[in-house]
């Protein structure tokens, strides 16, 4: 009997971005997307909203999956943007530790993107308030990279971020590319930048990586094999 393989993805309780996406651009018959969602109001460096990815939730949310025996498992957030890579790191050895399923990220997809397209000077475009998008940006530096370039858009509520129009994204970036970087990052899943990506790529000659669709890309690469 034909199985058809499925990708579990856990995705912020606010985010109204991928679920359509995966409706309009992966209607493919070779796998089916499911999803579970954490609880993400809104995004702060306070304490009552860094508890919103308390690890043992994030772990909670991830093991409903495991009742459509899922093949993957994507957690669907931008989060250790600001709270470091290795907590998407430890999530993914948690996960598979406690149901055996491959798992990986949305952040770890951009910076394996990244490391395949050997980019080094980075732009980035949030919707996040100040402290937030620079935490990010020191991030990274941590990493090893230049200091990005970046711009944000100053929003704090998590389900506002879908309301941005695609043209201010596609703004935003036009403007980041004129710092001439290799890459220029979308990061937050519940940004409607999967429209504009592709063809600002092409038009601005520089690879566009919109998180959201680096989620789905994600879960298709591990059922697919790809290393």
């Amino acid at each position: 009997m034909y199985a058809v393989r499925r990708i579990g993805i856990v995705i912020p309780s606010s985010n109204v971005v991928i679920e359509p996406l995966v409706a309009q651009r992966f209607r493919d018959l070779n796998y089916t997307v499911h999803f579970s969602r954490l609880s993400v109001s809104e995004i702060k460096l306070d304490a009552k909203s860094l508890e919103q990815f308390e690890i043992r939730e994030q772990l909670i949310a991830a093991q409903k999956l495991c009742d459509a025996r899922v093949d993957a498992i994507v957690w669907g957030g931008t989060s250790a943007g600001w709270l470091g890579l290795e907590r998407d790191e430890t999530y993914c050895k948690l996960v598979e530790q406690e149901t055996a399923i491959p798992t990986t990220t949305c952040m770890l997809e951009m910076n394996r993107k990244m490391t395949d397209l050997d980019a080094r000077r980075i732009a980035i475009l949030t919707p996040y308030t100040d402290d937030v998008h620079n935490r990010i940006l020191d991030n990274y530096v941590k990493l090893g990279f230049p200091r990005p370039v970046g711009l944000n858009l100053g929003k704090t509520v998590s389900n506002d971020f879908a309301s941005i129009s695609p043209d201010v994204i596609e703004e935003t970036v036009r403007s980041l590319a004129k710092n001439a970087p290799d890459v220029i990052m979308i990061m937050c899943t519940n940004l409607k930048g999967a429209g504009v990506a592709d063809d600002l790529s092409k038009s601005l000659k520089i690879p566009v990586i919109d998180s959201a669709l680096a989620t789905l890309q994600a879960g298709h690469r591990i059922i697919s094999g790809d290393k």
